[in-house]
């Protein structure tokens, strides 16, 4: 009986380790939901947004050191911060998909649009131009923010716009979730710098 008992317990044991070891095909079949193949929206739209987000925290760290205007720096300060780690975000699940961080497709291809070359330096429609960021940069005091403020609306405003159709066409709930969050955030600072400006007697 002792015998019989010590078998019936190690067989338990076995199927046990085995149940826990293996993965079940629902939790096999939600990561597979979950990853993204080259040429597919939620690729695209991490690589374009990236590239988007880029600019936009190079703006924001120019015009922190152009003004000593509290408020502006604040916003430039939540942006760079905002927008850096949800590039980070993107180019870590591209990496996590197996997927390069860059593509020889012209942007926004996965939006259906077809991009050409503007030969100013702006990649995509929002993106400031080289000249400018040049401007941006040589600017101080009041003329920097007013020009911050307005190139960031722009900016805003396109990205809104990528990030609306991200979240109609991903196939990933970390895309289409990051997409829906970006419309929410940057609708709510374009609101924000429309009343900034406002203050200076500058148009968006």
């Amino acid at each position: 009986m002792v015998l019989a008992g010590a078998v019936v317990l190690l067989l338990a044991v076995g199927l046990v380790a085995l149940m826990v070891g293996r993965p079940s095909s629902a939790s096999s079949s939600a990561r597979a939901a979950q990853s993204a193949a080259e040429g597919s929206a939620d690729a695209g739209f991490a690589r374009d947004m990236a590239i988007h987000h880029q600019q936009a925290v190079e703006m924001s760290f120019i015009v922190r050191d152009r003004t000593e205007d509290e408020d502006v720096r604040r916003l430039a300060y939540d942006i760079i911060n905002t927008q850096a780690n949800q590039r980070g975000m993107m180019l870590g699940w591209l990496e996590q998909w197996g997927l390069p961080k860059s593509s020889a497709e012209p942007p926004m291809t996965w939006m259906g649009h077809t991009m050409k070359p503007t030969g100013d330096g702006s990649l995509m429609p929002g993106m400031a131009t080289t000249a400018e960021l040049k401007e941006l940069k040589a600017a101080e005091g009041k003329a920097a923010e007013v020009l911050f403020l307005q190139l960031m609306t722009v900016h805003h405003r396109a990205g809104v716009d990528m990030a609306q159709a991200g979240a109609e066409k991903a196939g990933t709930d970390v895309i289409r979730n990051l997409a829906k969050g970006m419309v929410n955030g940057q609708e709510s600072e374009i609101g924000l710098m429309a009343t900034m400006l406002k203050a200076r007697g500058a148009q968006p």
